[in-house]
């Protein structure tokens, strides 16, 4: 692989780690390797999603925050085990200082993924590619786990670049592959495209990065209201963003986007449940909690509203979160 010089451009590197919960269950119990593994809620009780599904269950259909219910529905022969956050935590804690021997400029994004800002390292290697690659055998070596790099000049390509070769691998896009990439690129894939934002672009003939490409920002603007100005900078491969260290979590949220109009309100409870679910699990991988629910709605003409309560506690019961969204829906 042939690196080009990014000077004066920024080298950064977004690591994700891969089927992280499942993947450690698998190295610490030789048993559960090569099965459809399956760590969150049981799938008898109520309430159970799926934090993580290893790559073997995943082959089935099963993906992060969907009902455990639902996950043993596609593959019954599925193991399902509690989370050990306690484990995960400390094995996180351990990638963290292998970043840390190449850069302090390290934003977590979870306890499995972080950018990592290495425009200069430490140790003077110059190669954002020679440092992604001696990150992924630290971890395969030091932690018998794997992770996927991508290494790019901003975070929003670093990110896609990552998943393009998991698990286990490594990707990069460098600035004289930009333009094509971007042009290439499904508008599906793009930053804060869900499923109605992606159907609308298709109705206005936005199929790519190209597409996209050669519209006004006003035009883009008129569309997609604030975020028409992110998709007019990001095809052209601006994106500022600094990469953050030591970012205190505030706050933690779940969203979905819907192919068609919700107008019945069991509809809207429904899906409030499945949302509330994986807000929730994330709540729990992080051991946190929060005394404000937001609840916010937002429909095809991107017009929302937002519905807000708070308490003197904090709200550790899911079965508490469910009920309170259910009240201010």
């Amino acid at each position: 692989m042939v690196e080009e010089n990014l000077n004066p451009v920024r080298k950064i590197i977004h690591i994700d780690m891969d089927a992280f919960y499942a993947s450690v269950e698998q190295r610490d119990f030789p048993e559960y390797r090569g099965k459809p593994l399956v760590v969150g809620g049981s799938p008898e009780g109520r309430g159970g999603v799926v934090a993580t599904a290893s790559y073997e269950a995943r082959k089935f259909g099963i993906k992060s925050a969907m009902t455990s219910k639902k996950a043993q529905q596609l593959c019954p022969y599925a193991i399902f085990v509690r989370p050990r956050f306690d484990v995960y935590k400390e094995v996180s804690k351990k990638i963290r200082e292998i970043f840390s021997r190449y850069t302090d400029l390290i934003e977590p994004l979870s306890l499995d993924e972080a950018y990592l800002d290495v425009t200069e390292d430490k140790l003077n290697i110059g190669s954002a590619i020679t440092i992604a690659e001696q990150i992924k055998q630290a971890i395969k070596d030091e932690l018998n786990l794997t992770a996927s790099a991508g290494v790019s000049i901003n975070k929003f390509t670093a990110k896609i670049a990552s998943d393009m070769n998991k698990p286990d691998g490594l990707t990069f896009i460098g600035p004289s592959k930009m333009e094509k990439f971007m042009e290439k690129l499904p508008v599906e894939k793009f930053y804060g495209v869900g499923k109605v934002t992606a159907e609308k672009m298709k109705r206005q003939g936005l199929h790519t990065g190209l597409d996209l490409k050669k519209q006004t920002e006003a035009r883009l603007t008129q569309l997609f209201g604030k975020s028409g100005k992110f998709f007019y900078n990001i095809v052209r491969g601006i994106d500022h963003r600094p990469v953050q260290p030591h970012q205190e979590i505030k706050s933690i949220s779940a969203e979905d986007t819907f192919s068609y109009d919700l107008d019945k309100g069991e509809e809207l409870e429904d899906w409030l449940i499945q949302v509330a679910k994986s807000a929730f699990s994330r709540l729990e991988r992080y051991k946190i909690y929060g005394r404000t629910i937001t609840l916010k709605i937002k429909f095809e003409d991107f017009k929302q509203i937002t519905r807000s309560t708070s308490f003197a506690t904090p709200l550790t019961d899911l079965s508490q979160i469910l009920e309170i969204s259910k009240s201010i829906l």
